[in-house]
């Protein structure tokens, strides 16, 4: 046997193939849906997922403003944000982003939380692309669609 047929495959950022991946969100769970688009992204459905390389996918989220939420998790859970000044800690719930101009960032900011908090984690975030309603502007890249 020659020892090099054994060789193991690494892969690196000129070798790595992204594919496109669409996900409705549509009365799904946030939790759930985050957990497996964070799952997505990192690489880790894929053989060749490295730690410390993006090997993930591009993923859509659609329908991000039909999210559903378990329990009272709609009005009692609080997410905090801190400008830094004097007086500039907000306080918001999911109803009240939800109801906002941009309700896909509730998907945002599960899916951010649940990446690396390092520059892999960054660069994995913008391979997200999460729209309010049922259309989106990547048909072009011919996203498979698959089902949670």
């Amino acid at each position: 046997m020659d020892h090099n047929s054994y060789k193991t495959a690494n892969p690196t950022t000129k070798t790595i193939e992204k594919g496109w991946v669409l996900v409705d969100a549509k009365d799904q769970v946030l939790g759930r849906v985050a957990s497996r688009v964070a799952h997505v992204l990192r690489g880790k459905h894929k053989p060749s997922y490295t730690p410390n390389l993006d090997t993930g996918d591009h993923v859509v989220v659609i329908n991000a403003d039909k999210i559903r939420m378990t329990g009272k998790k709609w009005t009692d859970r609080v997410y905090f944000s801190y400008s830094g000044y004097p007086g500039g800690q907000r306080v918001l719930t999911p109803k009240m982003i939800g109801n906002s101009k941009h309700p896909e960032r509730l998907v945002e900011h599960s899916v951010r939380g649940m990446l690396p908090k390092n520059s892999l984690g960054r660069e994995l975030f913008r391979s997200l692309h999460v729209y309010a309603g049922a259309e989106h502007p990547h048909a072009a890249q011919q996203p498979k669609e698959i089902k949670f």
